[in-house]
């Protein structure tokens, strides 16, 4: 039986975790990126703004965070959405289809009662690495 690799993820390219957590776990060829905020990397405090400033960067987190996985968001599986408030859902869309704009991943999105830091938004992940064919089944 063969020796399953456990990469633990870490860039300066993107904010650090708030709390014990790695910003991804890749296993094997499948990574595991934690909830991205929308902080700012070099403050450590969310940005100003609204539901939108947020998602932004916690896209351009996430997305760092892939590319230090030698990943991409072009092969994410599967995306969680955590809202501070549903109402919000369009402002997150209207940011999230500027960065997953085509063979879109599956998603997931909620209304939580709390984010860390009492963040507006939060996106965790999963994607592949490697090379990923895309065929769309109908």
């Amino acid at each position: 039986m063969s020796t399953i690799v456990r990469k633990l993820i870490s860039t300066v390219n993107a904010a650090k975790p708030v709390a014990p957590y790695n910003q991804a776990v890749v296993a094997d060829r499948t990574v595991y990126v934690s909830g991205c905020l929308g902080l700012d990397k070099d403050t450590m405090q969310l940005v100003p703004g609204g539901p939108k400033e947020q998602t932004e960067k916690a896209l351009e987190n996430l997305e760092a965070v892939l590319k230090a996985a030698d990943s991409g968001v072009d092969k994410v599986i599967k995306n969680t959405v955590f809202l501070k408030d549903l109402n919000d859902f369009g402002a997150v869309n209207e940011v999230y289809k500027k960065v997953f704009n085509k063979d879109f991943p599956a998603r997931s999105c909620f209304q939580v009662a709390k984010l860390p830091m009492d963040a507006l938004v939060e996106i965790e992940c999963i994607a592949l690495t490697g090379s990923v064919e895309t065929k769309t089944v109908q």
